[in-house]
């Protein structure tokens, strides 16, 4: 499809209801845009993160296309480049191929077949359960979605899901038949300076997941640290971030967990009730490896992640004037992302 410059307008105003959507049409330099599936089979023994996306370095340098995959199990990665010209997507709907493989909302079609990794097959995705968009609320960014010059955007396209089909792993056929699934993505000039991310959906009970993150936000010459969260459990989504009014009490990093609590307005039951959120992540250093992470020059081997973590939950909300307990659980299966200068978001 020719795109023209007022299909580049119409298409960026349409796709900021559409996080799912490619944004990058009219962008030739200093951009990128990636989404992160995470599939794990029903037993919980075999669990990846398969990475496609773009990036357009300074000037047209090192531009390129990518799909990138992370065995959560042994920590191993593979990032596996195309040429730009093999990426392509569709205005205004997330429907994205790089080279022979195809990537959309409700389905994977993965044709890798080169020396250091083989994965071939096709997933299906059921009970897609995305981040709600709403006129004012446009995801997970909220009315920063609206905003014109931020650094990153951040999107979450599923929750959780369900899986159905088959990868061929490199000689190994894996079944995915009845496991569970996550999608969210990222695009725009590079990721922050520092962050932590953890995510997760796998409690002991499904339709329970967790979206964490927290990142130096650059903000008209100056920045702050910004935080997002979400709990999905029973059918509401506990939200605590910077835009709702939550505060962060307590953020810690050591070698062995990452500690964070917080408390702000949440909606339960119809009403707006003020929450505690605490979360407990404990790491775990086997099964980790570095990604490769847009900075703004180039594509680096930076980030630090796992899919081996787990994470205790503890939800209270205020009733009565008593705290009462929501939910309490540990999740399996975390992915921990560590990244950049942490002393500047602790």
């Amino acid at each position: 499809m020719n795109i023209t410059p007022i299909h580049i307008v119409v298409t960026r105003l349409k796709t900021i209801w559409q996080p799912a959507a490619y944004h990058g049409f009219g962008h030739r330099a200093g951009y990128f845009e990636g989404w992160y599936f995470k599939i794990v089979d029903a037993t919980e023994q075999r669990r990846y993160a398969i990475i496609p996306g773009i990036f357009l370095g300074k000037n047209g340098i090192d531009s390129h296309s990518f799909v990138q995959t992370l065995d959560g199990a042994s920590g191993v990665t593979r990032y596996h480049r195309y040429p730009l010209d093999a990426f392509s997507a569709a205005p205004a709907a997330f429907d994205i191929r790089v080279g022979p493989n195809r990537f959309t909302t409700h389905a994977i079609e993965l044709n890798i077949d080169r020396p250091e990794q083989r994965l071939v097959g096709r997933l299906a995705f059921d009970g897609v359960t995305p981040w709600p968009v709403t006129w004012r609320s446009p995801g997970i960014m909220d009315w920063y979605s609206f905003v014109p010059f931020m650094e990153c955007y951040h999107g979450v396209l599923s929750l959780d899901h369900a899986l159905r089909g088959q990868l061929v792993i490199d000689d190994a056929a894996v079944d995915f038949h009845g496991g569970r699934g996550y999608i969210e993505k990222d695009w725009g000039e590079a990721f922050p300076r520092a962050w932590v991310w953890m995510q997760t959906n796998h409690f002991d009970r499904t339709g329970v997941s967790l979206t964490a993150s927290v990142a130096r936000i650059p903000w008209l010459g100056t920045d702050f640290r910004g935080f997002i969260v979400g709990l999905w459990c029973d059918g509401t989504l506990y939200r605590f971030a910077s835009y709702t009014g939550a505060v962060i009490e307590r953020l810690e990093v050591t070698e062995h967990q990452v500690v964070w609590e917080m408390r702000g307005p949440v909606a339960h039951a119809g009403v707006r009730r003020q929450a505690r959120l605490s979360l407990v992540a404990h790491r775990d250093e086997e099964g980790v490896d570095l990604l490769h992470a847009p900075m703004r020059t180039a594509m680096l081997q930076r980030v630090l992640e796992s899919l081996t973590a787990a994470v205790d939950v503890t939800l209270t909300v205020d009733i009565d004037g008593r705290p009462v307990a929501v939910f309490a659980g540990r999740g399996r299966h975390v992915g921990l992302e560590l990244g950049g200068k942490l002393e500047e978001i602790l």
